[in-house]
C-alpha cells in the first residue's frame, strides 16, 4: 500500500452571506473530492493542540504525526532548513515577514504578495544596514523570510501579522514573558523601527508605490525557536521507508526536511491561486512510483482566506479538485499496487475572519476496497457523520491513516 496526503491549506471556512449561507466547500463544485468521500470514510480533526495559535506549522506537524508539544520550536527555524540556514546552538531563530505599514496599521502581511526578485533587494538592504556579528536577515521567498539573533531568549510573545490586518502596530510589538527576554524583545522592537527608516525610500517601495502598489516598508518578526529535535517519519512510522513533501512554502519543505523526506521542488509552484497544480499533480505520481507516502501541500485557499476574498478561495478550492487531485486519482487507480488518498486542510482560514482558527476540520480516507461510511460529500458539515468521528489528537490522523493503531 502508498499512501499520498493531499492538503489545501486553510480550506476549511465559515458559512457565507456571499454562497447563500454554505461555506466554500459546501459551495465549490468539486467531484473529485465528494467522490472519495463517498467512496471512503470520513472525519473531524482537531489539529491545534490547546495553547497553541493555529498556525500551519503546529498543524501540518501534526497532520503528520508529530507531538508538538514535545518537538515544535517556531516557524522560523524549520523555514531556515529550507532556504539552507543551519541554526547554531544558541542562536534563536524568526519568521521575519516584510510587511505593508499605512497610517500606523498594518495593513496587509504580505506587503501586496510581493515577488521574491524584488523581496531580495530589500532583505540584502536590511542584513547591510542592521545586520551585525549577532544578526542577520536571510531571504527566503516572497514576503516570507528569516530572522536570526545569536542569544536572542525566545520567551517572548509575538503577534502573526495574518492575525491582525487593519490594527495600530505599536500595540503589537514584542513582548518579553519574563523579565530575562526584556533585552530580546527591545532589540527586536528597535529592527522593527529601523526597518521601517530603510524600507521607507527603498528604489523598490518607491517604484511600487509608483505603480499603485503596496510598498514593503516594515519588517515583523514573529514564531521564536532553537533547532528542533525531531526524529525521521520512518523512525516513527516503519511502514515509511521513503517519502516525499511537495509545496511552494518554506515553512512545509522545512518540516519535510527534519522529516527526512525528500523535498521536490516543482517549476511554477507560486504558493498562490496561480500555482501550477498539473506540475505538482505530475510530481506527485512520479514521487509516488518510488515512495510510500507523498504529502502534497497546496498554499492557495489560505492565501485566499487570508484576503477575505471568498470568490478567489471558492476557485482556489475548484482548482485543487480538478486540476490536481482529479489527475492523480485517474492515474493511481490504474496502477495495481493500491494507494490511499488522503484530503483534508490543515486549519480553517475564514474569509470573514481573514485569518487562522482552532477548529476541527474535515478529512477523508479513501483506499481502494474499503467499506464505506455512507458520507456523500467533502465538507465541514457532511464530514461530521463520519464513521471516524471527532478525533483530538492532531497525530491521530496518520496513525489510522497507516493503520497503526
Amino acid at each position: 500500500m502508498k499512501y499520498i496526503i493531499i492538503l489545501g491549506d486553510g480550506m476549511a471556512d465559515w458559512p457565507a452571506e456571499q454562497l447563500g449561507g454554505k461555506t466554500v466547500l459546501q459551495a465549490a463544485r468539486k467531484p473529485y473530492m465528494d467522490m472519495l468521500a463517498r467512496l471512503g470514510r470520513t472525519g473531524m480533526l482537531k489539529t491545534v493542540p490547546d495553547g497553541f495559535t493555529p498556525g500551519s506549522e503546529v498543524a501540518n506537524m501534526g497532520v503528520l504525526g508529530y507531538d508538538v508539544n514535545k518537538v515544535f520550536e517556531g516557524r522560523g527555524v524549520l523555514e531556515a532548513a529550507n532556504i539552507g540556514v543551519d541554526i547554531r546552538e544558541g542562536e534563536m531563530g524568526m519568521r521575519c515577514n516584510i510587511i505593508c505599514v499605512q497610517d500606523g496599521c498594518i495593513k496587509n502581511h504580505s506587503a501586496g504578495h510581493i515577488s521574491t526578485e524584488e523581496a531580495s533587494l530589500l532583505i540584502d538592504s536590511l542584513e547591510k544596514e542592521l545586520g551585525t556579528d549577532r544578526i542577520h536577515f536571510h531571504c527566503g521567498i516572497q514576503y516570507r523570510h528569516l530572522l536570526t539573533v545569536m542569544g536572542g531568549d525566545k520567551r517572548i510573545i509575538c503577534t502573526p501579522p495574518h492575525d491582525v490586518p487593519g490594527q495600530p502596530f505599536i500595540p503589537l510589538m514584542v513582548k518579553p514573558e519574563v523579565p530575562e527576554a526584556e533585552e530580546t524583545a527591545n532589540l527586536l522592537n528597535d529592527l522593527i523601527l529601523r526597518s521601517q527608516e530603510v524600507l521607507g525610500n527603498h528604489p523598490v517601495n518607491l517604484r511600487r508605490i509608483s505603480e499603485g502598489r503596496d510598498p514593503a516598508n516594515s519588517i515583523w518578526p514573529w514564531s521564536p525557536g532553537y533547532r528542533p529535535r525531531m526524529n525521521t517519519l520512518s523512525d516513527i512510522f516503519p511502514c515509511i521507508r521513503r517519502s516525499s513533501v511537495i509545496s511552494a512554502v518554506d515553512l512545509i519543505k522545512g518540516i519535510g526536511h527534519y522529516a527526512g523526506m525528500n523535498v521536490i521542488d516543482v517549476e511554477g509552484a507560486t504558493g498562490l491561486f496561480d500555482t501550477n497544480y498539473e506540475n505538482k499533480a505530475r510530481a506527485a505520481v512520479e514521487a509516488l512510483r518510488t515512495d510510500d507516502l507523498v504529502y502534497v501541500h497546496v498554499e492557495a485557499p489560505d492565501e485566499a482566506g487570508h484576503e477575505g476574498n471568498v470568490a478567489l478561495k471558492l476557485r482556489t478550492v475548484e482548482d485543487l479538485d480538478s486540476r490536481l487531485i482529479g489527475p492523480i486519482y485517474e492515474e493511481v487507480s490504474k496502477w495495481q499496487e493500491p494507494v490511499c488518498i488522503a484530503v483534508l486542510p490543515d486549519h480553517p482560514t475564514p474569509c470573514a475572519h481573514r485569518t487562522h482558527t482552532s477548529d476541527p476540520i474535515p478529512f477523508l480516507i479513501y483506499c481502494p476496497g474499503m467499506e464505506a461510511d455512507g458520507v456523500s460529500a467533502f465538507d465541514e458539515d457532511s464530514c461530521k457523520n463520519g464513521i471516524y468521528g471527532l478525533l483530538t489528537q492532531g497525530t491521530d490522523f496518520i496513525r489510522i491513516l497507516l493503520k497503526q493503531d
